[in-house]
């Protein structure tokens, strides 16, 4: 069953026009048992979409997915298993809420595996060295039971924050993943709050059919393994736009310290039209993950720092910008202590280990070779040059 919201979505419509159409008798809606309005049935949403298009079977989409792992709403953010990240997120450490996405109680050691020295300096380049030394090292990695993956996905999480530096003296397999990481981009001297971390990495955790997301489950159906379909999420990461939106962020922020935050915005929309950590393609009206990673990001911050972040967030409401989303928490809270402008970025891709996995689990579950996208030949396209 869908939500109104999501079902408008689907149609691409308001969520006013779907119930025009209800009350037209073209789709039926059900009540929702939560008192929270109305859901509607995949089948006959896609059936109307069918209709909408003239009665074509039009293939613009790579494949209906039907998950139960994470729901968007507007007003909360992302629901993981009906439960909001942005509760979790100070209430359930990240092991449990990795644990709450793959739909398994915990039972299982999160240590990694001894894979020696990495050769690499970018953390994202170190984290996809873990992952294909992982997989060279499991005698068993093409295991695709359910307690597999997940042995693999503990294992995996473990050994990707161990590479980002040297341990702490006193780390254990029992002491959480974000003490691990927080001490590990902190070095000798962490300033970043092992609490503030650990509600980054449950925030950032999953967000649905996000690019990352389906490339892993690209990767799912054609049933690779665990190992090879977590690369094809990170392989996302590259680009500034998805999970590399925070540096851009943390960019802003700095020239802002250094040049005031009406250049820095100034400059930045003239020569990109867009400010990074601004806007969502989702939360219209807001990002709520920003607001609950912000309050625990702005304790770190000095006060003249904590001042440039309120005074870049409120000019850009001045001036109708769309608000803030969680890219600009993730960049206050890595500029703000003083972190690389990549920090970000690798606080997103331990986080996504969870979700990735969960929709790879997910995936397994479906036929394989599902999804195929329909290509429209364009003589322009394949003309030849001159």
């Amino acid at each position: 069953m869908l939500s109104s919201a999501e079902a408008a979505r689907r149609l691409g419509i308001k969520v006013a026009t779907l119930y025009v159409y209800v009350s037209r008798g073209m789709i039926e809606s059900h009540r929702d048992p939560s008192g929270r309005g109305s859901l509607f049935e995949l089948s006959d949403v896609e059936h109307l979409a069918t209709r909408s298009r003239g009665g074509r079977q039009t293939e613009s989409r790579l494949a209906t997915v039907t998950t139960g792992v994470t729901q968007l709403r507007l007003d909360e953010g992302p629901l993981y298993r009906g439960r909001a990240a942005t509760s979790l997120a100070g209430e359930m450490p990240f092991e449990a809420v990795a644990e709450l996405l793959w739909g398994a109680d915990p039972d299982g050691e999160w240590s990694a595996p001894a894979l020696g020295e990495c050769p690499l300096t970018d953390n994202l380049d170190r984290i996809r060295w873990t992952l294909v030394m992982c997989g060279a090292t499991d005698p068993l990695r093409s295991d695709l039971r359910p307690g597999a993956v997940r042995r693999s996905a503990r294992r995996i999480a473990a050994a990707v924050v161990d590479v980002i530096g040297p341990a702490p003296v006193g780390e254990t397999a029992t002491t959480p993943i974000s003490t691990r990481l927080a001490h590990r981009l902190g070095g000798s001297a962490p300033v970043l709050s092992a609490a503030a971390v650990d509600a980054a990495l449950v925030l950032m955790a999953d967000h649905e059919l996000a690019t990352s997301t389906l490339a892993v489950r690209i990767a799912a159906s054609v049933r690779a393994d665990l190992y090879d379909a977590l690369l094809a999420g990170t392989a996302t990461l590259a680009g500034p736009l998805h999970g590399g939106a925070s540096q851009q962020a943390h960019e802003l922020l700095a020239v802002a310290e250094r040049d005031g935050a009406s250049r820095a915005l100034n400059d930045t929309l003239r020569d990109h039209r867009l400010l990074p950590g601004f806007g969502h393609a989702v939360y219209k009206n807001g990002d709520p993950r920003f607001a609950a990673l912000l309050s625990l990001a702005e304790p770190l911050l000095s006060d003249a720092r904590r001042d440039i972040v309120r005074e870049v967030v409120e000019l850009a409401a001045d001036h109708d910008i769309p608000p803030a989303n969680c890219d600009l928490a993730l960049a206050a809270l890595s500029w703000g202590t003083g972190m690389p402008s990549d920090t970000g970025r690798t606080i997103f891709a331990v986080a996504r280990i969870a979700g990735w996995t969960a929709h790879y689990l997910e995936e397994l579950t479906e036929h394989p070779l599902r999804f195929r996208a329909r290509a429209v030949y364009s003589l322009e396209n394949g003309s030849s040059s001159r």
